[in-house]
């Protein structure tokens, strides 16, 4: 049976999406739409429209570091949280295609020591759509055991799979989204067995570093964006996390990077045609979730498209990485100002000109 997410999957990687004249914004309209965002929404930050990875309109709102009066830039790095993932999943895949990892083989394989109860029934795949059914030990633990100085504290990613990893199953694995870190904890965990390197370096070598993703980090610069609470009284937000942290959400990033990588992953022949299949297929449904990010549909040129679309929030962070296959344009916004994150994708829609 030939269902949406087959659609979805094949129409982008594959390329069977009709053509149409773009309809992502630049000049003046794109200008006109940021304008009337902003008399909306207190968004400071970074906007970047880009076709097959060149810009064609950028623009920089408000402050990088507001106190400091410090004017966001276009190469000011951001996190960009969850967008983490899809970069982490794009680091599986080169391992697939390297022969060191099945989508489909349960976790056990790479990871012998964890409980044969769970980690036979859990395959890599679960973990990178989120629907493993490992619980959230570490919102629970640490609900039960509040620690202001846990984040001084250091701990070793296979400390992390026992600490708060390895609890019952909360569902049989596929049979529920559950939007969780500890999948991720998990991945980081093969991903440091099957290369026999820290996640870090792993990822420098398989996916930052052959796509020339110099302003891509898993830790802070000193000249990121700071992230704020509230504007009025005005509060920063710490975005404290573990290096065991990053694959789900640890990573920062600029503008120029995530354009760069969609060109490259989306578009390029980075990740060779299975992969990028893999990659692009969605596995759940109703969040229009593949392998950590989503593929969506939406109205564009009066016909529906095929998306990507990575979204990011963490601290006062948030992000978009939408790009629409067909015509190769992608729309970046990093801001760092706690704006929800169904504001940020209503803006990312209006400037592909989507209904």
């Amino acid at each position: 049976m030939f269902g949406r997410r087959e659609f979805l999957a094949g129409a982008a990687a594959l390329g069977l999406v009709g053509k149409a004249g773009a309809s992502v914004l630049t000049g003046g309209a794109a200008d006109r739409a940021v304008d009337a965002f902003l008399k909306t929404q207190p968004f400071q930050g970074v906007v970047l429209i880009g076709r097959a990875g060149k810009p064609i309109y950028a623009r920089t709102v408000g402050f990088a570091e507001i106190e400091a009066r410090k004017p966001a830039a276009l190469d000011t790095p951001y996190v960009i949280a969850s967008i983490s993932k899809w970069l982490t999943s794009t680091a599986l895949l080169k391992l697939v295609e390297a022969g060191k990892l099945d989508l489909d083989a349960p976790i056990s394989t790479w990871l012998p020591d964890y409980r044969a109860d769970t980690g036979t029934k859990v395959k890599l795949r679960h973990l990178m759509t989120n629907i493993s059914g490992v619980p959230n030990g570490f919102a629970t633990w640490t609900k039960a055991n509040p620690d202001p100085d846990l984040f001084q504290k250091t701990f070793t990613t296979a400390e992390a799979v026992k600490l708060w990893c390895s609890g019952d199953l909360i569902f049989e694995p596929g049979t529920r989204f559950d939007y969780v870190l500890t999948n991720w904890i998990l991945i980081t965990a093969i991903i440091e067995t099957v290369t026999g390197e820290a996640y870090a370096q792993a990822m420098s070598e398989l996916v930052l570093g052959p796509l020339g993703l110099t302003r891509t980090t898993p830790t802070d610069p000193a000249n990121m964006a700071v992230s704020y609470r509230t504007l009025e009284p005005l509060t920063r937000q710490r975005n404290d996390r573990f290096p065991f942290m990053a694959a789900s959400g640890g990573y920062v990033s600029t503008a120029g990077d995530l354009l760069k990588a969609a060109h490259a992953i989306l578009d390029g022949g980075f990740l060779a045609p299975a992969s990028k299949k893999a990659l692009l297929t969605v596995g759940w449904p109703d969040q229009d979730y593949a392998l950590g990010g989503r593929v969506k549909s939406l109205f564009a040129d009066g016909m529906p498209r095929v998306f990507a679309w990575e979204t990011g929030r963490a601290a006062g962070y948030r992000s978009v990485l939408g790009h629409r296959f067909d015509d190769q344009t992608t729309v970046v916004l990093l801001n760092n100002t706690s704006i929800s994150q169904k504001a940020m994708d209503d803006f990312a829609y209006s400037l592909f000109g989507t209904v």
